[in-house]
């Protein structure tokens, strides 16, 4: 591990700077009333990494280097420790059990503030035993917080990436063939928000006066159901948008038959339809008056029109 850090040292730590963690950065840098900032990464010399350091130098922000999937615990804890609030924008593409490490570390550091890494659906109203083992992880995380006092924490649920719901990939939207395919029903509700508004958002949380402090917090860009994106398709993309309907059993089956491919698994959580939705009404952004992309803002902006 290396510190790149200014002599002040950091009062936040943002773990992590890909797409979520980026966002996160960008906001907190772009607020006054924002502490000193430090990000950590993983130590590596390309010259993409090497310009993401300078990137980061140029904006004031520190740096230390450090890799989460491979540093123990103790080891990480000594890094966390320095500083008063932790961000951990670091997900499941980092491994089976780098969750419960990092918060392991961060209460073993005894930061005063942590938000795990839970920037998604509602892991207490899913459950244990879903279709997706690392979701479990996320409930142990939970468990560890609600166990101790000495670290305030915060989750924000956020519900699925908005670019993800139009993924092709995911399965959902098929641009080439317009064509969506709702997962559980027609009726099914998904919550979406886009990482520039969760970034905005999630700043907006740990500046928040008075503290927000040992709870979830819920944001939404939009809440809509299957029938309600087949007809953002049809609107955005123009054209008739061929249906399908993808029930559960289809669904788990699917799974059964490609258990070791990580899509199947969001996609038979999704379409069981419980805890990946939530009123936007009750959101910590509408309560708040702060405008998020909804679903069709984000298509007509980013899915555009069909050739």
């Amino acid at each position: 591990m290396t510190s790149r850090q200014s002599s002040h040292g950091g009062e936040i730590l943002v773990i992590g700077a890909g797409e979520l963690g980026g966002n996160v950065i960008a906001a907190l840098t772009g607020r006054d009333d924002t502490p000193p900032l430090t990000v950590l990464l993983r130590p590596s010399d390309t010259p993409r990494h090497a310009r993401r350091r300078d990137e980061f130098a140029a904006r004031g922000v520190g740096i230390v280097e450090a890799d989460v999937t491979t540093v123990s615990a103790a080891e990480l804890s000594t890094v966390l420790r320095r500083f008063h609030t932790v961000v951990s924008c670091i997900g499941f593409a980092a491994g089976a059990g780098t969750q419960r490490k990092i918060t392991k570390a961060a209460l073993a550091a005894r930061v005063s503030r942590y938000f795990p890494w839970q920037f998604g659906v509602d892991y207490d109203a899913i459950g244990r035993g879903s279709p997706h083992e690392l979701f479990d992880e996320q409930l142990d995380v939970r468990d560890m917080l609600r166990a101790q006092s000495a670290t305030e924490w915060v989750i924000v649920s956020t519900g699925m990436f908005t670019s993800f719901l139009f993924d092709p990939d995911f399965g959902v939207v098929d641009p080439t063939t317009n064509t969506v395919n709702a997962l559980g029903s027609w009726d099914t509700e998904v919550t979406v928000t886009t990482p520039e508004d969760i970034g905005v958002l999630t700043a907006e949380i740990v500046q928040t006066r008075p503290r927000i402090a040992n709870q979830v917090v819920y944001v939404a860009g939009d809440t809509i159901t299957y029938r309600e994106l087949a007809e953002i398709v049809e609107r955005t993309r123009g054209g008739q948008v061929i249906r399908n309907e993808w029930t559960v059993a289809s669904l788990l089956h699917d799974l059964d038959r490609n258990s070791d491919d990580v899509l199947p698994k969001y996609r038979a959580v999704f379409g069981q339809g419980r805890g990946v939705a939530w009123p936007k009404a009750g959101t910590f952004n509408v309560t708040r008056g702060i405008p998020t992309t909804t679903a069709e803002e984000w298509a007509r902006k980013h899915f555009g029109t069909k050739p």
